[in-house]
């Protein structure tokens, strides 16, 4: 079989990631254990603090009948100086693919390149593309459809923007997001959406004005405002990213049954309100539980 990575989220053809979308649907319609990767070890190593994607991505893994293999970057000799290369040819000889959340898309990169097994982007600093399989699950579930919805995202444009950009484009979704002047996604991420969405049906905004962007939107996401790594930051960034928090004003402004995600873990009182987070509108409880639904449909379309 032919190794497959899974570095962002366009690394599935547009079909295909209908059909991980619905394998998904089906996985959580019937969550019995299954032997379909039994045998199979998947290492999965962190560099930085995990709560959903460790969960989900070892219980998902046991689901399916292959054997999780735990590893944090301080218990690796990655942490006393052997290279993304050696380890990436080490690993390939014991494990059958490995799931990796970390900093710079490059070590990801050059992981894949080295190594002779598929590797997963379980977060970089560039892209969350497994938290987007999740997202566009959940949108399903709740919507009936993708194409043709707008989806506006506020606050940073920060990995997880630059996966709902692309997938939201591959789904052919009308994709807004709203951020402070300097925080805009990359512009070269922007226009390969634009492109994409050309071909979908979708289109792709970005504004500095939020109840613009959540004007008529289907789907209201956010995400914090300092992401892991920019904790210093954190103080400066609240009076900037004030106006694009999520609350009932920009609720208002969206369509009346519109939903409201975050990927989580939330700061309450920051990009979300806490009436939004727990309100009616809310699905971000229900986005999370799909990390471990998507994710193994993500397992079984790189490795069964």
């Amino acid at each position: 079989m032919e190794k497959r990575d899974y570095l962002t989220v366009d690394a599935l053809g547009i079909p295909e990631l209908a059909k991980v979308l619905d394998l998904a649907d089906e996985l959580k319609a019937d969550r019995r254990p299954r032997d379909d990767l039994a045998g199979l070890s998947i290492g999965m190593i962190f560099e930085k603090p995990s709560t959903r994607t460790r969960i989900s991505f070892e219980v998902g893994i046991v689901e399916l009948g292959a054997h999780a293999v735990v590893l944090s970057a301080g218990e690796l000799q990655l942490g006393r100086g052997e290279t993304i290369e050696d380890t990436a040819r080490v690993l390939s000889g014991y494990l059958h693919a490995i799931v990796v959340r970390t900093f710079a898309q490059s070590r990801l990169s050059t992981l894949a390149a080295a190594g002779s097994i598929p590797v997963v982007n379980a977060l970089s600093d560039f892209e969350h593309p497994c938290q987007v399989l999740a997202d566009l699950q959940t949108i399903r579930e709740r919507k009936g459809r993708l194409a043709g919805l707008k989806l506006a995202y506020l606050g940073d444009g920060n990995n997880v923007a630059h996966s709902l950009l692309r997938a939201g484009a591959m789904a052919g979704m009308h994709v807004a997001v709203g951020c402070p002047p300097g925080y805009d996604p990359i512009q070269q991420v922007v226009e390969a959406a634009r492109a994409v969405a050309a071909g979908t049906g979708g289109t792709v905004t970005v504004t500095a004005d939020p109840l613009a962007a959540a004007k008529d939107a289907d789907v209201v996401y956010t995400d914090v405002w300092a992401s892991m790594g920019q904790e210093d930051e954190h103080d400066a960034r609240l009076l900037l990213f004030r106006p694009f928090q999520v609350n009932a004003q920009v609720m208002e402004a969206a369509r009346p049954d519109a939903i409201a995600m975050h990927c989580l873990p939330a700061h309450r009182g920051e990009e979300i309100s806490a009436d939004v987070i727990d309100g009616r509108s809310s699905v971000v409880w229900t986005q999370a539980e799909n990390r471990l639904h998507s994710q193994k449909a993500l397992l079984l379309t790189l490795l069964a």
